[in-house]
């Protein structure tokens, strides 16, 4: 008798034991199941914001676009320029119209041009400031420089002549500045960048169209990518 209440007890006991794990278990399941809930539904938040900025981006990016072209579609021609809708860049593409050969010093056409240009540029850029996280004047070159001086060389050299020029760009533009406020935004958002011939243009055909190589843009880079880098930065 004792034999058989003493089986009875620890099969009681055995179901009493695998009940408590099975609790367990299904208890742990309920917990990851409401966490890869709220995972998910992070995951959702967090997809919606980056569309929003995205759409938004494009949205300015339009309307800057669009602005641009009313305030100098009529100038583009004679300056040698082109605006790109897509990168936002205002491109002087007339290499004997901005620099002498081979120095950095501006041109009085060039000159006069940026007179004109800059003051109505900075008039439309500043119905976005918000939205901009800086303007950068460009600088570059075509691959040539004198004969016998290696790629290696050419390309440094040539470094060194595209920062000069957008260098002297700026300085140029800060001198057009009608306030001291303008100043500021000029020195905090301008930044001048020379590429050398890293971004070279090539030809329809192929090959590299070393005149239009040869260019000074301003450029829009707007404060998208900082936006989307602080919400995956933040975190849930």
């Amino acid at each position: 008798m004792e034999k058989l209440f003493g089986s009875r007890k620890a099969n009681l006991e055995d179901g009493e034991h695998w009940m408590s794990i099975s609790d367990l278990m299904s208890g742990l399941m309920i917990v990851f199941l409401f966490v890869s809930i709220a995972m998910m539904h992070f995951v959702r938040v967090e997809r919606d914001r980056i569309k929003e900025i995205a759409m938004a981006y494009r949205e300015t990016q339009v309307n800057l676009y669009n602005d641009l072209q009313v305030e100098f579609s009529g100038d583009l021609k004679s300056w040698g320029a082109e605006i790109d809708k897509e990168t936002l860049e205002v491109r002087f593409l007339n290499p004997e119209f901005l620099f002498n050969s081979g120095r950095s010093d501006l041109r009085p056409s060039f000159k006069q041009v940026l007179d004109n240009f800059f003051p109505r540029y900075l008039s439309v850029i500043f119905r976005y400031q918000e939205r901009i996280d800086e303007i950068r004047i460009e600088g570059h070159t075509s691959s040539d420089w004198a004969q016998g001086v290696s790629v290696e060389n050419a390309y440094f050299h040539n470094m060194s002549l595209s920062q000069s020029r957008t260098r002297e760009v700026l300085q140029y533009v800060h001198s057009l500045a009608s306030s001291e406020a303008d100043r500021d935004w000029i020195r905090r958002k301008i930044a001048a960048v020379g590429f050398s011939s890293a971004r070279t243009v090539q030809k329809i055909a192929g090959g590299e169209d070393a005149h239009r190589s040869r260019r000074v843009s301003f450029r829009v880079i707007s404060d998208s990518a900082t936006q989307i880098k602080r919400i995956i930065n933040d975190g849930p």
